[in-house]
């Protein structure tokens, strides 16, 4: 049933006389308004009630071709519940709120929730708590989900730890495109690391997660031989070629999973094919439509130019669950009149094809000349160097998504930033005030809209890999977005939060976010993690000493006062991989590698520790090696340090060799060659592959 016709069963919302007003109490940023008596724990909920009327009700209007139902939305609110406040929470259906109960209902008085622009949006929500439950009435299921967001964020900052304060909230987002965008052509993120990035931006209730898929290194001059990446993976024969790298790689079924794991959580996916700039991957599999000159261009006037990327899209369209794709067109230096006459066409054929309406970045804005890009086309403005959104477009009436590159993070790359700024964020506005997604410069009012302009869809801000994906690993996407995706997100949503508000509420918010564990966090009574006594005989477990309780197994000999290591045996920790700011120490003798050129020493989730023969981390699919190798038969201290965005190795032999923090470094380019440092994730869960002694493994938080 469609949300839509679901209006008229709703309660009747009851009207609470404002007594004061909380502003800032989240993030995005919540008006509240208090009400006299005890809030309600979070921890005495035993129910998540769904209002039996609509739990199979969907919000189909969006941007979501797989939309969660009400029910579906309060199972994993439930979830959310147990793993932040340790609530053991059954949902169930019902009719109204029960005592000590969570009630999800809809709205029928929706005229209340509206945009920056006035319009009605169906992402608002009402939030009304006493001291006996919390009721959400949302305008749509998704606009429950966010008051869901609301509701764990006040009892995690609330001065009674889980207690959400008596009151009520009216609450609504002012635009309604709010995320962000990961280049996953030019460096390979898995499929789990983008799951759990949905779950982070949807806490701070952003809805869109982009994601550029193909697209090739950026270097001068391009040949046939650049980093170049198309990573939808099909067997249909229609595109046999196009992908040759499987391993690094999304089959259809991965890609389901992808969008439907982050549809559970209000986070659509918009899937970008890259051309015709940016389209080495193509060219690639086609040079014959290259454009004379430069490979990572097509030549649109080729005959099979627009018949290649037909058939690239008529197979992958089935595979997007979204009602918006991006086709890219970025950057393209050929002429603009052939470059418009191809997105015209191109755009016909997806909406024919699929009913999908697509979106360009913005390029050659219209000019007066015969062809103009289709008014159906929506534009993702980013520089003021190729375009001016508000005069150019928005005046010709054309509806922007604003990706302003004053926010961009280019991994490793010293011409953007290499963290979303955040001071920009609260400051942007030239005029005073907070940046805002009408706000297109930041230095020239003339280019900003109205607020209040309907042809504003939002804003989505990007990270980019320009230079591959040797310069950085998984994690540093997450890091260089972990303080600016909840920043973001307040103005996204339209939130007042001032950057002394954010910078109490964000330490506060960031350990409690559900179903991720992006920053690698390992719960510890103290500073020691684990240190593990390795006299234990084989086949028993291995005592952690730190108070822990993090044993380990193995089936290695003991000699009594160190294991014996065997390519043959292991020594295995219940641990996986620690984040950032961490010491990890081995006391080792390695007496025999089976490969002087590739020999794993400890292995973890996100990172190994190797001899190649030099002191390896392998990463990201990527060996980042020092000049500097530990010496083999003789009692060697090894240790791996990590503080904040660098990771060092030390070590001193008994023979009285030694190496005091040597940098893992990588390449990167500030207008001539750079070299940055890596963050590595410390390898802690399998000990093997080499022969020798452990006589000490200890890891501690140095954070």
């Amino acid at each position: 049933m469609r949300f839509s016709q679901l209006g008229a069963f709703a309660t009747a919302l009851a009207v609470l006389p404002e007594l004061s007003l909380a502003k800032g109490s989240g993030i995005p940023s919540l008006k509240f308004t208090e009400s006299p008596g005890a809030g309600f724990p979070l921890q005495d909920v035993q129910t998540v009630v769904v209002d039996s009327r609509f739990a199979q009700a969907k919000y189909e209007e969006g941007l979501s071709l797989i939309p969660p139902t009400l029910a579906e939305f309060a199972a994993t609110f439930a979830e959310d519940l147990h793993a932040i406040a340790g609530s053991k929470v059954s949902v169930v259906e019902g009719s109204k709120a029960s005592p000590q109960s969570i009630f999800l209902t809809l709205d029928d008085d929706t005229a209340k929730y509206v945009d920056a622009a006035g319009r009605k949006t169906a992402e608002g929500y009402t939030l009304d708590t006493g001291r006996s439950g919390i009721t959400i009435k949302g305008a749509s299921p998704l606009g429950v989900w966010w008051g869901t967001r609301t509701v764990l964020q006040q009892g995690i900052l609330s001065a009674d730890k889980f207690v959400v304060p008596a009151g009520t909230a009216v609450d609504a987002p002012g635009w309604e495109t709010r995320g962000m965008a990961l280049d996953g052509a030019r460096h390979f993120y898995p499929k789990e690391f983008m799951i759990e990035l949905c779950s982070y931006m949807s806490f701070f209730k952003q809805n869109t997660f982009q994601l550029h898929l193909s697209d090739n290194q950026i270097v001068n001059p391009f040949t046939m031989d650049t980093y170049a990446r198309f990573r939808w993976w099909s067997d249909s024969e229609s595109v046999a070629g196009l992908n040759k790298y499987r391993n690094e790689s999304y089959t259809r079924e991965d890609f389901d999973e992808i969008q439907t794991k982050c549809a559970a959580r209000g986070v659509t996916i918009l899937p970008e094919i890259e051309a015709p700039g940016h389209a080495l991957p193509i060219v690639q599999w086609k040079p014959q439509i290259a454009y004379e000159g430069n490979l990572e261009l097509l030549n649109l006037t080729h005959p099979d130019t627009l018949p290649t990327l037909k058939t690239i899209w008529a197979e992958f369209l089935p595979w997007f669950h979204t009602k918006v794709v991006s086709i890219g067109a970025d950057e393209y230096g050929g002429p603009s009149d052939e470059y418009k006459i191809f997105v015209n066409a191109l755009n016909e054929f997806i909406v024919k094809e699929s009913g999908k309406s697509i979106r360009i970045w913005g390029t050659f804005p219209p000019d007066g000349s015969e062809h103009e890009v289709s008014t159906d086309v929506s534009i993702q403005h980013w520089s003021t160097y190729f375009d001016d959104a508000y005069n150019q477009y928005i005046k010709n009436g054309y509806s922007v998504v604003n990706s302003y590159d004053t926010f961009y993070v280019v991994l490793k790359y010293g011409a953007y930033g290499r963290k979303i700024n955040i001071d920009t964020t609260f400051n942007g506005n030239p005029e005073g005030g907070p940046w805002y997604p009408n706000i297109f410069s930041t230095g020239n009012s003339s280019m900003n809209a109205p607020k209040d302009e309907p042809l504003i869809q939002g804003a989505i801000q990007p990270l980019w890999n320009d230079h591959g994906p040797t310069t950085s690993v998984y994690s540093e996407a997450f890091w260089a977005w972990r303080e600016g995706i909840p920043a973001m997100a307040d103005k996204q949503w339209g939130g007042d939060l001032t950057a002394e508000q954010f910078a109490d509420f964000f330490p506060k918010l960031v350990g409690s976010v559900p179903a991720q564990n992006l920053a690698r966090v390992i719960p510890s009574a103290g500073a020691t993690i684990f240190d593990y006594d390795l006299t234990t005989e084989a086949s028993e477990a291995v005592k952690d000493l730190s108070g822990n309780s993090n044993n380990a197994e193995t089936n290695c000999e003991s000699t009594g006062s160190s294991l014996s290591i065997t390519p043959d045996c292991s020594f295995i920790t219940p641990l996986l991989s620690k984040g950032r700011d961490y010491t990890l120490s081995l006391t080792l003798k390695v007496d025999e590698v089976a490969d002087a050129t590739k020999t794993t020493l400890i292995s973890g989730t996100d990172s190994v520790l190797m001899l190649t023969p030099n002191i390896t981390m392998f990463s990201a699919g990527v060996y980042f090696r020092l000049n500097t190798t530990i010496p083999l038969k003789e009692w060697v201290d090894l240790e791996i340090k990590a503080v904040g965005e660098q990771t060092f190795a030390s070590f001193k032999s008994e023979s009285g060799k030694t190496a005091d923090k040597a940098e893992f470094l990588t390449a990167g380019v500030t207008g001539y060659p750079h070299m940055y440092p890596m963050a590595f994730e410390a390898p802690i869960h399998q000990v093997t592959g080499w022969t020798g002694e452990l006589r000490a493994l200890t890891l501690t938080n140095d954070g």
